[in-house]
């Protein structure tokens, strides 16, 4: 199972909350650059292409809830 940093469990959290990149950077205070990295880490790592799928793996593995 991968493991996500706690940075990267804040963006999922957000992504899955219907935040756009630039909310997420703006709540955060980091820069948009920074959250598309995070973003690409976390495809990769759980093996998906699509924020759906992101949201799917974390629903699926209770990272999150809605």
């Amino acid at each position: 199972m991968a493991v996500l940093t706690k940075r990267e469990q804040e963006i999922l959290e957000l992504i899955a909350s219907e935040l756009t990149t630039e909310q997420i950077a703006q709540n955060l205070n980091i820069s948009i650059p920074t959250v598309e990295s995070h973003r690409r880490s976390m495809f990769r790592k759980l093996g998906v292409q699509s924020v759906v799928g992101l949201v799917k793996e974390a629903l699926k593995n209770n990272w999150i809830k809605i």
